[in-house]
């Protein structure tokens, strides 16, 4: 039955024009910008750098260390 009638596919639609690409170009007011960004987050990052302590700088801190407790060995 399926021989008698074939049906015909439509035409397909043309295909659209590939997209132009970006350009890579920045404005110089796009430049300053992002140099002030990055300026402040180098700002931001030695600003945190400095309050981080590596040792404690007084002697009673490391009294308090040094105090034996319940639960360790000490």
């Amino acid at each position: 039955m399926g021989s008698i009638f074939k049906p015909q596919m439509p035409a397909l639609p043309p295909i659209p024009p590939a997209p132009t690409p970006p350009t890579n170009e920045v404005s110089a007011e796009e430049k300053e910008q992002i140099a002030k960004d990055r300026a402040a987050v180098e700002r931001k990052r030695r600003g945190r750098k400095s309050t981080i302590l590596t040792r404690s700088l007084t002697p009673e801190a490391e009294e308090e260390i040094e105090r034996k407790t319940l639960l360790g060995d000490n």
